[in-house]
């Protein structure tokens, strides 16, 4: 298959470019915003305002990944892998993918990505696991090249093949249907970051499911977020077998969370914790049902109090653990939700003092036919206003 890298582009130094219009207000001492006219830190100096994905033959860009310490980035084309380095540089891709891979996140403790991976027909959920090390030039292969494992989560499965109106027949992966716990359609955003409710602490894996759009049913309207400790996961590890998928992996999850934003479509497309703000960022398609506020951007605040209470939409009096959006942003009135204006929704990833890169995707013609192309912009989180960020200019 024909690969064609596009052109680099925005690779000056961040000293040179940066400039960030001023907020209207500064926040407040206990708030988890920047001040309003921080000084740019000289920690993020080396980055650029502007990082090149390339353009590919593939789906479009579904997630972003960082590895600020040796200083490449990861894309993930859906069904391929891209690694460049901070100017957009190509260093290798990892192609061959026949599921959806999806968001991505960079595990500082073991070097290695880790990233969502659904195989929908075949039932199978995993997260994959990159060797990252060994991604050294274009072309190599998801099965063969001993990069990739995978891990499989039991618990995807059974709420995704939940025959939810008890006919005996699971209807598959269609929306249009009772089945599907919580209007589960597998998994997509994931990040590391410590357990809810708590200031600091051991990283966890945190996997955000899909839901299904469907206006029709009440029981689609929390995003679910599983918690894993991957810390032992070697031992589930498997290498990607696509044609016969295999069933290793942890027999539950540590903690399911429950946030209730109203149903969007597909769930939780990107999900990333910032340590510097303790704040979680869950970027999602919009959703439709009229008695919401359908925001494409919802925050929660890591350090808030979770609390086991009755599970909205949920018929049964069914009880988990619901975590609250952080009160600023946009309200809704009628819900008390909470959101943000902010196209997140393919890849946004912290590189710290509260600077983000934001995946912006478009379509490349500019070799004669559709290619999937990427821009990964930096941004800087104000939380004030319609967006909550700011564009880094030159």
């Amino acid at each position: 298959m024909k690969r064609r890298f596009a052109p680099v582009t925005g690779a000056v130094a961040l000293a040179a470019v940066l400039s960030v219009a001023a907020p209207a207000g500064a926040a407040t001492a206990d708030s988890p915003l920047p001040p309003g006219h921080a000084e740019t830190p000289k920690a993020i100096d080396n980055y650029p305002a502007t990082i090149a994905s390339g353009s590919w033959d593939a789906g479009h860009i579904q997630g972003i990944a960082i590895d600020e310490k040796n200083g490449f980035v990861y894309h993930s084309f859906t069904d391929m892998l891209v690694k460049t380095d901070l100017h957009g540089n190509v260093v290798g891709t990892v192609e061959g993918f026949t599921g959806h891979l999806g968001d991505l996140d960079f595990n500082s403790k073991d070097g290695r990505v880790y990233g969502s991976l659904e195989y929908k027909a075949e039932e199978a959920f995993y997260i994959a696991v990159f060797d990252v090390d060994k991604i050294t030039e274009v072309g190599m292969d998801a099965e063969d090249s001993g990069i990739v494992t995978a891990v499989y989560l039991e618990e995807v499965v059974e709420d995704y093949t939940a025959d939810m109106d008890g006919d005996g027949t699971f209807d598959g992966n269609t929306g249009d249907t009772a089945d599907h716990r919580y209007g589960s359609s597998g998994i997509d955003g994931v990040s590391f970051g410590p357990a809810f409710g708590t200031k600091n602490g051991k990283q966890q894996l945190m996997v955000a499911y899909g839901v299904y759009r469907n206006n029709d049913r009440a029981d689609n309207d929390n995003q679910v977020i599983l918690q894993y400790d991957v810390s032992g996961w070697r031992e589930y590890e498997r290498p990607l077998t696509q044609a016969d998928p295999h069933t290793s992996g942890p027999a539950e999850e540590d903690a399911k969370y429950l946030v209730h934003t109203g149903n969007t479509h597909y769930g939780v497309q990107n999900l990333s914790y910032d340590a510097d703000s303790r704040l979680w960022y869950l970027g999602v398609y919009r959703g439709s049902k009229p008695e919401y506020p359908n925001r494409t951007m919802y925050v929660v605040d890591g350090t808030a109090a979770v609390t086991e209470q009755p599970i909205q939409g949920q018929s049964d009096g069914e009880t988990g653990l619901v975590l609250p959006l952080l009160q600023q942003g946009l309200p809704h009135e009628p819900t008390g939700i909470h959101g943000w204006e902010f196209k997140s929704d393919v890849g946004i990833e912290p590189i710290g003092h509260g600077y983000f890169y934001v995946a912006r995707d478009f379509d490349d013609l500019s070799s004669g036919h559709k290619q999937e192309a990427a821009t990964l912009e930096l941004y800087r989180w104000t939380g004030e206003g319609a967006s909550g960020f700011q564009k880094v200019t030159g």
